[in-house]
């Protein structure tokens, strides 16, 4: 750190110090300096607790509890000279002590503390004055999980720093501000920067522990959709294969389908479930290019025959430039929904057996009829 010298255009290096030889000590000077100043930290804060021990069955206490301007606690954790290796772990259960506080808890203490420093004050009107309302009854505190976390030291260990940068990726707001002494002669002089996450980099940090979430939340969604598809195949198989051979040697899966061949290449029958729908369909997916479709054609040319064979309308789906073609018998069910399932695998199983008696000839003769094209010669 420099002082500029104006009168002579020079810059002089201040010489930097610690806390401890210079006499100072966390509660009484560090801890009352943010106290007193607590924009020091880069936003408005308005601090409610000073040494707070007010958690049941612990006599633990934090050092500072504060409020931002949305309502969020703060718990502001002083080091002095180095942070310890505990700092982190202590912090993080004055956040959950803190957790637990509801609006009027929070008034309280706050009120608590405003007796102690500077009788007559109400909480209740500077909560008001902070968050701008008119009306206490308007004042939201300590909404959700929306605890943050501030740690002040002059030396970060690496264990610390490593340990708050892992938390960040979970969407836990800590923020790790570095603090020090200088002096110059007589003049004492204190920087106080934050390290963790660094200003310019804050927002993007913000949005890559959101992003995270969010692909955890994708991640764990994927496993529950998994058990459940396991399940409800579980449970379909078991109910085929009392009526029909079709599927007797499939096991069930985590996919949203289960088909086997119909008795010839590239035809299947496949059952199909989604949050919206149940369906048992003729799949078609020769390879060759122009197979598909003219197996398709084929069939539909005796839609009527079939339709009324199969004993109710069916959807055709040509599938223009896509992979494969397919005819369905569809049903509104929600796979997600436990109570549909019996529903959902009655009509999915009759549907099934009526797909193999009406299609499996014919495929089977158009398939005959059918050569192959070869690349090239359309």
């Amino acid at each position: 750190m420099f002082k500029i010298e104006k009168q002579e255009n020079r810059i002089e290096r201040l010489s930097p110090r610690s806390f401890t030889e210079l006499g100072f000590k966390e509660r009484a000077h560090l801890q009352e300096w943010i106290a007193n100043k607590p924009d020091a930290l880069g936003e408005e804060l308005l601090v409610i607790q000073k040494e707070f021990a007010g958690f049941s069955d612990t006599k633990e206490r934090l050092d500072l509890l504060a409020i931002d301007k949305q309502g969020s606690l703060v718990i502001i954790e002083n080091k002095l000279d180095d942070t310890g290796r505990d700092v982190t772990w202590q912090a993080l259960k004055y956040a959950s002590y803190c957790a637990r506080l509801t609006s009027d808890d929070i008034r309280d203490l706050f009120q608590s503390y405003l007796d102690r420093h500077f009788p007559g004050a109400s909480a209740e009107e500077q909560l008001c004055t902070f968050l701008d309302e008119d009306e206490y009854q308007d004042v939201t505190l300590n909404k959700g999980l929306t605890q943050r976390i501030i740690l002040v030291a002059a030396n970060f260990r690496k264990e610390v720093t490593s340990t708050v940068l892992w938390l960040s990726s979970f969407n836990l707001r800590i923020q790790c501000f570095k603090v020090a002494p200088f002096s110059q002669g007589d003049n004492l002089f204190l920087t106080v920067d934050q390290i963790i996450p660094t200003k310019d980099t804050e927002d993007f940090m913000i949005g890559l522990a959101v992003k995270a979430q969010t692909e955890v939340k994708g991640v764990e969604a994927e496993k529950t959709r998994h058990a459940l598809r396991l399940e409800f195949w579980t449970l379909l198989l078991s109910a085929i294969n009392q009526k029909s051979a079709l599927f007797r040697n499939l096991s069930p899966r985590t996919t949203h389908y289960l088909g086997t061949n119909a008795g010839s290449r590239g035809v299947s029958f496949t059952f199909v479930v989604t949050g919206g729908a149940a369906r048992a369909e003729v799949y078609i997916d020769a390879g060759a290019e122009g197979e598909n479709e003219r197996i398709f054609d084929a069939l539909q040319a005796d839609a009527e025959a079939i339709e009324r064979e199969f004993g109710e309308e069916l959807v055709w789906e040509r599938l223009e430039g896509r992979r494969a073609c397919r005819i369905k018998a569809e049903r509104p069910g929600n796979i997600f929904d436990r109570e549909q399932w019996p529903g959902m695998i009655d009509y999915m199983v009759n549907a099934m057996i009526r797909l193999d008696q009406t299609f499996r000839a014919r495929v089977a003769d158009i398939s005959k009829r059918i050569v192959p094209t070869s690349p090239g010669l359309g």
